[in-house]
């Protein structure tokens, strides 16, 4: 009777441990969404949704390819560079035109991606370690080509950092279009497959014959895009170029946003809504912190409080 009564108990703690890692997120932006409209004022306001919206939209962004480098058993520690050098290039060539600006950055990148992938794809060095030397390269080359913040007088770029569709900031909706773009390439093609695959059991993948090398590198060249597109639309949203603050930090909320909402540490899987939510759950702390009069300190250690939570959650599945 006793070992029933512990194989039950051990049953009921896994399947809360199970929904904790699989809908906690949910359950935790709708307790700040409940606490912030009992305790902040203007909260349900409609600017300040448009202002929480301009703001995750960055995070989000970068969060879908991080979620893809952890997907793969991996980690981008570089995409917070990857903002800084793509807002250098971006007020290095608007000179050119918008259009050339943007896809230059983009490209670049796409470039710091690719380097990520080929080392650790081919010459076989760690994702933390490929990616830490390229974070602190890449903040290094933004900084080389724009030592100094600069401001961007351009129209395009201030139409798409304060420019709206009904009511919803054009940021928000290109963080919502790569958000669904990215989950149906998850989900639904070849490449999504083979990325959860090689994330599951590398070793396996290659025995299958998967183009493993292929596929870390295109996972590590969207990260660095996708990071590059945050870092443009930061911009839009500042109007200027600050190579030494932008992306400060940013591999952290990226991080926290992609495990909170689900994606394992050990890879084989990706959660493209609980990324989303994770994102959300993010600002709404940030935004809360700071609307009570809390220095941003606090966020960061709010941050690895939650993180540690999730990653004890799943550690605590995975035992079982």
């Amino acid at each position: 009777m006793t070992d029933l009564a512990l194989g039950g108990k051990a049953a009921d703690r896994e399947r809360i441990l199970r929904h904790l890692q699989s809908y906690g997120v949910y359950l935790g932006v709708a307790v700040l969404l409940l606490l912030n409209i009992a305790v902040t004022p203007h909260f349900l306001s409609a600017e300040n949704f448009r202002t929480q919206a301009v703001q995750v939209a960055p995070v989000l962004i970068v969060a879908l390819g991080m979620a893809l480098a952890i997907g793969s058993e991996g980690v981008d520690l570089s995409v917070g560079s990857v903002m800084a050098l793509s807002t250098s290039l971006l007020s290095l060539y608007l000179g050119y035109g918008t259009w050339i600006a943007l896809i230059v950055a983009i490209i670049g990148g796409a470039a710091i991606g690719l380097a990520n992938g080929s080392l650790i794809a081919f010459i076989g060095i760690q994702p933390i370690v490929a990616t830490l030397a390229l974070m602190v390269a890449g903040r290094g080359l933004a900084l080389v080509l724009l030592p100094q913040l600069k401001d961007v007088r351009d129209p395009t770029m201030a139409s798409l950092g304060s420019g709206d569709v009904l009511g919803i900031p054009y940021l928000a909706l290109i963080a919502a279009a790569l958000a669904l773009l990215v989950a149906f390439v998850v989900r639904r093609t070849t490449f999504g497959r083979q990325l959860l695959a090689i994330g599951d059991s590398r070793p396996a993948a290659r025995l299958a014959g998967l183009p493993v090398r292929r596929v870390l590198i295109l996972v590590y060249v969207c990260s660095g895009a996708l990071a590059a597109i945050a870092g443009v639309l930061a911009t839009a949203r500042l109007t200027a170029s600050d190579p030494t603050s932008l992306g400060n930090l940013m591999e952290l909320s990226a991080i926290t946003a992609v495990v909170v909402g689900g994606t394992p540490l050990s890879g084989g899987r990706v959660r493209i809504g609980g990324t989303v939510a994770g994102a959300v759950l993010i600002q709404l702390l940030t935004a809360t912190l700071i609307k009570h009069d809390l220095p941003p300190s606090w966020t960061q250690i709010a941050q690895a409080i939650v993180i540690i939570l999730a990653v004890y959650a799943a550690r605590e599945r995975g035992k079982r």
